[in-house]
């Protein structure tokens, strides 16, 4: 790094991903930092700079041996920061360590015989909530949210009916239970069910896959669908519905394949229709009124289909689609997974937050088989109906996809 990179970053102060110290702090500091930023997506510490921003340069001697045993000794799993001298004067030096965002989380601080997580915060490093350390065993690979016990459910949450017709129908189980003891061991096998503390409860994904009503022990399931005639929120929407109930329908595969009992996904389509197209003043030589999409609407299923099955189960919002005078919006709760970016997203690289949940919609076929449905679907339908690209937002809280509306010809 160069001298004046360096008094740029110091004359803008600290912030989400700069840190100053003064390289006197205690080691168990030092790796507070260390864990803080790796646990988000990694930053820069400054050894010999005071919180003022004034620069007293290094004082400690072999401090890169220093640092290299904090990392060994404080930090688990441990972090290889890159080390960087700048000088500044003649008399003073700054240590820049740059730290990766890390692919092990949570990382955590060792010390007295504990282990601590810890997360930045704008430009302040905070001890870690339960919520937020369920997050970070997420990210990591060390937890999987959906497969967690909902208190207070049992079999009895789940609709028979749509476990008979998946088992049955959809992957073909060549032994169907019979037994009620027979369907807990099924569906025990399957990941719906789950034993905790010698009592059977649903999961998360089974009882958002084929709950009776989610929503009554899962506040945070569902979908939330909101119409306003302007371009912002107001209070007087033109519809603002919650929807409840299991994610997938009941479906005849008799004859084709068609919907006996809709599921939440299909709930929405026939819900949002009439909000994201029009029909023609004149009746057509066929007797039809020529009915025009805002939107394309495999798009907008696929975005919603996408937003309720990647949603984070640590946030305590529902998935949210709001339509406006000008555009579409799906907001999935929770950031992007570990690694992820827009831009893989966008070329089409697949890192599934919840692996149960997608593949039973994909035995349904409503998450498509080679999960590029945002690159093979959304992004040319609204390229040749709508002659735009969706654009997309990623935070620490969510993803939102916005479909721009199709001008008017």
């Amino acid at each position: 790094m160069l001298k004046a990179e360096l008094l740029e970053i110091i004359a803008n102060g600290e912030n989400s991903g700069i840190e100053f110290k003064r390289d006197d702090i205690r080691p168990e500091q030092l790796a507070k930092e260390v864990v803080a930023f790796a646990n988000a997506h990694g930053g820069r510490i400054l050894l010999g700079v005071d919180d003022d921003g004034s620069i007293v340069g290094v004082q400690r001697n072999n401090l890169q041996e220093w640092v290299m045993h904090v990392m060994r000794d404080k930090v688990h799993p441990s972090i290889l920061p890159i080390y960087e001298v700048v000088e500044m004067d003649a008399q003073r030096h700054v240590v820049v360590l740059t730290l990766p965002s890390g692919f092990s989380k949570p990382h955590m601080v060792r010390d007295r015989g504990e282990e601590k997580a810890y997360i930045r915060l704008g430009a302040t490093c905070q001890l870690a909530t339960r919520e937020q350390q369920m997050r970070l065993f997420e990210e990591g690979g060390l937890l999987h949210i959906e497969a967690l016990p909902v208190p207070g459910t049992d079999m009895r949450c789940l609709d028979d009916a749509r476990l008979m017709n998946y088992l049955r129908d959809f992957i073909k189980d060549p032994e169907l239970p019979i037994t009620q003891e027979q369907w807990q061991q099924r569906l025990l096998g399957l990941g719906f069910l789950v034993e905790s503390n010698e009592h059977i409860f649903c999961t998360i994904a089974g009882l958002a896959l084929f709950g009776k009503n989610p929503r009554r022990y899962l506040r945070n399931s569902g979908l939330r669908v909101m119409v306003f005639a302007g371009n912002d929120k107001d209070y007087q929407a033109k519809l603002d519905r919650l929807l409840d109930g299991p994610l997938v329908g009941r479906w005849d595969l008799s004859a084709g394949k068609r919907v006996i009992d809709g599921g939440l996904i299909d709930q929405f389509i026939e819900l949002i229709k009439p909000f994201i197209s029009e029909e023609a003043a004149e009746i057509d030589a066929h007797f039809r009124r020529e009915l025009t999409w805002f939107y394309p609407l495999d798009a907008v299923r696929e975005l919603v289909v996408n937003a309720l099955a990647h949603r984070d189960w640590t946030r305590s919002v529902e998935v949210e689609v709001g339509v406006y005078n000008d555009r579409l919006e799906v907001i999935s709760p929770g950031a992007l997974r570990n690694s992820m970016t827009l831009e893989k997203m966008l070329a089409g690289q697949r890192s599934a937050r919840n692996n149960l949940t997608v593949d039973v919609l994909r035995d349904y076929g409503y998450v498509e088989g080679r999960g590029m449905g945002i690159r093979t679907k959304v992004v040319p339908q609204m390229r040749q109906l709508n002659h735009c690209d969706p654009i997309f937002e990623a935070t620490e809280d969510y993803l939102k996809a916005v479909l721009p509306k199709r001008a008017a010809s």
